[in-house]
């Protein structure tokens, strides 16, 4: 395969395709993500499942092999911390977000990080799940941003903001580009701040 000769880099890269997890919670791992992410099950055994939401053949696959043991410190251990799903639009994002609420599945963190604005979730056995839309609409633009922004080099992270003063900001008439400057300016900001963006430990 052709390499570019300045980075090493593959000129021609594969796409990220699927995220595969080991769990005990298989049943309850395909029904949650089928809730919150719309990933039905392309095949569902005793031991495994493949799972997906758009023309992939799978975009999540699920282990329960004989044998596995659940995590001791799974919020501070190495590894992955979440995957992500995105919507095309910012009321799509939001709906959804509603939609959720109101079956009482509510986020964890929710992060306004410039680029995206997210919520983050977990799943049974505790991974985390990142539900966004882009900040900019439009990932070119917001490539660009991440790439030369001053603001994201002084906070990566970005700013927290409470999902409900997001609703309500839509309700009253405001745009999706009026919302995201003022949470990234702290408009919205949750009553209690998190102190750190650890999976809360759910053993």
């Amino acid at each position: 395969m052709p390499e570019n000769r300045s980075t090493g880099f593959p000129v021609n890269a594969p796409k990220l395709h699927h995220t595969t997890f080991t769990t005990l919670r298989l049943d309850q791992m395909v029904e949650w993500y089928g809730i919150v992410c719309g990933l039905r099950p392309v095949f569902h055994s005793d031991e495994a499942a493949w799972l997906t939401n758009d023309e992939a053949n799978h975009r999540i696959a699920l282990l329960s092999p004989p044998g596995l043991k659940h995590p001791t410190d799974k919020g501070h251990e190495t590894g992955i911390h979440h995957t992500a799903f995105e919507f095309k639009t910012f009321d799509m994002w939001i709906n959804n977000y509603i939609r959720l609420r109101n079956k009482g599945i509510l986020p964890f963190l929710t992060l306004d990080h410039g680029i995206t604005m997210s919520v983050y979730y977990q799943d049974p056995d505790g991974n985390g799940v990142e539900i966004q839309v882009d900040g900019f609409g439009d990932w070119a633009d917001s490539s660009e941003w991440i790439a030369n922004s001053l603001e994201f080099a002084e906070n990566p992270i970005g700013t927290f903001f409470d999902p409900e003063k997001l609703v309500e900001a839509r309700d009253a008439g405001l745009s999706f580009q009026e919302i995201h400057e003022r949470a990234r300016a702290g408009e919205y900001l949750p009553e209690t701040i998190p102190e750190d963006i650890f999976l809360p430990e759910v053993w």
